[in-house]
């Protein structure tokens, strides 16, 4: 009699499976699918879930899962600084030896006297959750998937005519990670849940949980002072639950819910007095008091609530919803899958809203996830470009709260920084250099040719100063005004007259580099570009803000002595005051281009020299490159105004990452690669699909800029401008037919269009556009070499509009038939 009853469950279960698997491959959804489990040694396999503070990765293997976890704390050392005081006293003699050209006698000093031994601490694992299905080894019917819509991560797969399905989610309303496991079968759900970890740590039962006791590592001289307790607990429906201080087992039930909680010692980045214990304690039997469903149901609200407002279709393709996505990865150069791009853009807007929300820490080198005591780079903030990368989508696809824990490090750093400045450079105001870590050091680390670069905290300035733009929001701009004069007054008190162009009246920075190569040099194109930034927007901040005109002219009057951009003998955008660029040169950084994008400073229309010259850097430095600096390139071909060479860009992205192509971009799970992982690459890509659709930094609102052929066809909503306005948009056949505007905060709306648009109140634009969120910083003319060749850029004919908003109100626009 038995075997019958066995044929029914396995009967009951293939059809269970095989109609929830087709309901998980709806056509279009935002759904990363596969047919096979993580290999267990391939962490880029894996699915990443995160709520800004708590990360896990999925693997979603049958009979041993994983969910490898991540807290954003928890970091290597404590509360350190890494100044060195010999810095200030030789300063003057490196910056002798710069002028001299005695760049190896330069770096060596710099690297005695502005170095120390410590060079940040690495972000680090929480180790992981194992969970131990005995005899689940032979399964059927097997699919996996991330839902970016819900974020949520879905195992499921059939063993012995039971299906069993496991959900997991990071919660965003509850603060832990929940997982529920259920077999169709009563009765049939028995596992084994136990912890592992690389670091020093301890395991106890304590509060109806299972405790892990964990501590970050001591490194390089700095004592490791973060605590953290990992507790993980079960509730079941049915069955029995026992707990031991080795393991959670779980017999005879049809259903189990796991949670996880995690909390740690940190206060700030001065302070780890906090009791993490207490921390998850609280969190963990909160989340436990309500039903699964309602959790995960109040959890996709409020990620969604986010993730919602940007809608994004570039078009099908018939097979995307049957094969897994490593396959539509594998085979997009042949199919050339718009979904596929469709896909990867809103998965860069869930990374960053999994990784990146208010109260919390930024998102670091890899987001929160890393399996490691050692990442890469310990996947610290690299500032002099990975960091701010990592914050490009944030404001122009909606995303406008992920950012302010960039802006609440930076607030952090102008803090720190004040020591810094004085102790390396005898100088007012705030600094730092190419790397911080959660302790927020400012001095440089690692070496001269990398870590001698002062201009990184006037980098994450400019992203005070984006926001601004986004919201126009006076109060504020009075908040984070301090910021920006601190960080401008210690530009005004570094910068020093360059002896060999007393003619010019030349100021610049020295010591520095052209980030990440090397001379040592004094002002580098890149420095000057956000130097000029830096005082120019100050000064404007100081005007909105009616505050004090003395000092507003000072820094005009700073500005107007920094070296002009200029035009080299290959026609080039010089990278360095000289002009000693070597148009075979492919190198990785394109800093000098910091002034194309994403800066405003260069423009196809009222700087057109500069423009072609910017143009043909990025040709020489050629389209294949790291996963983050394709992600660069993609905005800069897009400022190009380009869209088939952008787009190409992005075909280089596309291209899967695994052990039999190590030029591979994309991992199966589709972090993209440097390699090895870096999510940079990921928000890149993410904000250059918006810059190819719409922008807004050069005195209008620009629509389809650089729509490639590809995408002939399309909608997009909820795209941000500068100035608070949201655009929906329709386009076929290459030109806009629709476009709607929602005002958020009022002023006047300067539409730029490659096609005659028409709408109520809508008039031909003429003059200055009055609304300065939208408006460029005019630059000095450039100096062009007389072996230049310059040719001339063959631009599309644009038609530009002016329709003064009140906020709060929508406007509609079509085509002029």
């Amino acid at each position: 009699m038995r075997q019958p009853i066995l044929s029914i469950y396995f009967l009951l279960g293939l059809i269970s499976s095989f109609y929830l698997h087709a309901q998980t491959k709806d056509k279009g959804s935002l759904k990363l699918q596969y047919d096979t489990p993580a290999d267990a040694r391939v962490w880029e396999q894996a699915l990443p879930i995160g709520n800004g503070r708590l990360g896990a990765m999925v693997y979603g293997i049958p009979d041993k899962e994983e969910l490898q976890l991540n807290e954003e704390t928890i970091w290597g050392g404590g509360p350190y600084r890494n100044d060195n005081p010999k810095g200030g006293s030789n300063l003057k003699n490196i910056q002798q030896l710069v002028f001299e050209g005695k760049s190896p006698e330069a770096d060596k000093l710099i690297n005695e006297t502005f170095f120390t031994k410590t060079h940040g601490m690495p972000y680090q694992t929480a180790g992981g959750v194992l969970l131990n299905f005995e005899d689940h080894k032979n399964f059927q019917n097997y699919y996996r998937e991330l839902d970016i819509e819900q974020a949520k991560a879905t195992t499921r797969y059939v063993v012995d005519g039971v299906t069993y399905t496991r959900e997991v989610i990071s919660s965003f309303s509850d603060d832990v990670i929940v997982m529920k496991i259920s077999a169709s079968k009563k009765g049939a759900l028995n596992f084994e849940l136990s912890y592992k970890n690389p670091a020093q740590h301890s395991i106890y039962a304590k509060d109806n949980a299972l405790v892990l006791q964990g501590k970050g590592s001591d490194h390089e001289g700095i004592k490791g002072e973060i605590v953290y307790h990992t507790l993980s607990s079960v509730k079941n429906v049915d069955g029995t639950v026992v707990i031991d201080d080795s393991k959670i087992q779980v017999k005879n039930a049809s259903t189990a819910v796991v949670y996880i909680s995690i909390g740690t010692n940190f206060t700030n980045y001065k302070s780890v007095s906090a009791d993490g214990y207490k921390k998850a304690l609280e969190k963990l039997n909160k989340a436990k008091a309500a039903k699964f469903e309602e959790s995960l149901a109040k959890h996709s609200k409020l990620y969604y609530a986010q993730f919602g407002r940007f809608q994004l279709d570039l078009g099908k393709h018939n097979e995307s919803s049957t094969i897994s996505t490593t396959e539509r990865i594998r085979q997009f150069q042949q199919t050339q899958d718009p979904a596929l791009v469709t896909l990867l853009t809103q998965y860069g807007r869930y990374l960053l809203i999994c990784s990146s929300q208010p109260g919390g820490q930024p998102a670091n080198l890899q987001g929160i996830w890393n399996n490691s005591l050692t990442p890469p780079w310990d996947s610290k903030y690299t500032i002099n470009i990975n960091t701010e990368m990592n914050y490009w989508p944030a404001e122009v696809t909606n995303l406008s709260e992920t950012h302010k824990p960039l802006i609440q490090m930076t607030k952090e750093l102008s803090e720190s920084g004040k020591e810094t400045a004085k102790v390396l450079y005898n100088a007012e105001g705030w600094v730092a250099h190419h790397n911080t870590d959660i302790w927020r050091v400012t001095s440089p680390i690692d070496f001269a040719a990398a870590g001698m670069w002062p201009t990184g905290g006037t980098w994450l300035a400019q992203h005070v100063w984006e926001h601004y733009l986004y919201n126009g929001d006076k109060k504020y701009l009075k908040e984070v005004y301090p910021i920006l004069k601190s960080a401008s007054d210690f530009l005004l008190s570094t910068l020093i007259p360059h002896p060999k162009h007393t003619d010019k009246g030349w100021m610049v920075l020295s010591p520095s580099i052209s980030p990440e190569q090397g001379p040592m040099s004094a002002g580098v194109t890149m420095d000057n570009q956000l130097v000029y930034d830096m005082l120019t927007r100050t000064t404007i901040a100081n005007e909105i803000l009616n505050e004090d005109i003395a000092y507003r002219e000072k820094l005009l009057a700073m500005a107007k002595r920094i070296p002009p951009m200029q035009v080299g003998k290959y026609t080039q955008l010089q990278e360095w005051l000289e002009d000693v660029d070597d148009p075979k040169n492919e190198h990785r950084h394109v800093s000098h281009l910091y002034g194309l994008y994403p800066s405003n400073q260069i423009s196809a229309y009222t700087t057109p020299e500069l423009f072609e010259a910017a143009r043909n850097s990025l040709v020489y430095r050629g389209d294949f490159a790291t996963g983050w600096s394709i992600g660069w390139k993609v905005n800069l071909w897009a400022r190009l105004l380009d869209g088939n060479r952008a787009y190409k860009i992005i075909n280089n992205m596309l291209t899967l990452a695994d052990r039999e192509n190590r030029n591979g971009r994309t991992y199966p799970n589709m972090f993209t690669a440097h390699p090895p992982f870096q999510i940079d690459g990921n928000f890149g890509l993410t904000a250059g699909v918006a810059e190819m659709l719409v922008q807004s930094h050069d005195n209008a609102v620009h629509l389809l800029p650089a729509l490639p052929d590809a995408w002939k066809k399309g909608t997009v909503k909820g795209l941000m401008a500068r100035g608070g306005f949201e655009i929906d948009m329709q386009w076929s056949d290459s030109k806009v037919q629709t476009v709607k505007v929602l005002s958020k905060i009022g002023g006047n709306l300067r539409l730029r269009s490659h096609v005659p648009l028409t709408g109520k109140g809508l008039k031909e634009a003429h003059g200055t556009n009055p609304n300065i969120l939208n408006n460029r910083i005019e630059v000095p003319k450039p100096l062009v070499s007389p072996q230049a060749q310059i040719k001339g850029s063959d631009l599309k004919k644009i038609y530009e509009y002016d329709i003064p908003t009140v906020a709060g109100k929508s406007y509609s626009f079509t085509i002029v038939k």
